[in-house]
């Protein structure tokens, strides 16, 4: 869905109709702007963080105990 914007002489951008509606975003809704060294990246906030960050990437402790990783790690602190 490629698509370009203008940037308006009040340095203002229209979101598309059709990225709005993908993406749930209402008028007054917030967005999280991150710049990169050759791009802007705009991204929906999330309502909760936590929320939204739960259970992200618990695929990667499948193969591992929590509780064995957590205590080798404590164990390599100690001097």
């Amino acid at each position: 869905m490629p698509t370009s914007v203008t940037v308006s002489s009040k340095n203002q951008i229209v979101i598309p109709r059709k990225a709005r509606e993908m993406l749930h975003i209402q008028p007054g809704g917030k967005l999280l702007v991150l710049c990169k060294e050759d791009r802007i990246v705009l991204i929906p906030r999330p309502h909760d963080f936590v929320t939204k960050m739960a259970g992200l990437h618990k695929d990667l402790w499948e193969s591992e105990s929590v509780e064995n990783y957590l205590a080798e790690e404590r164990e390599s602190w100690k001097p």
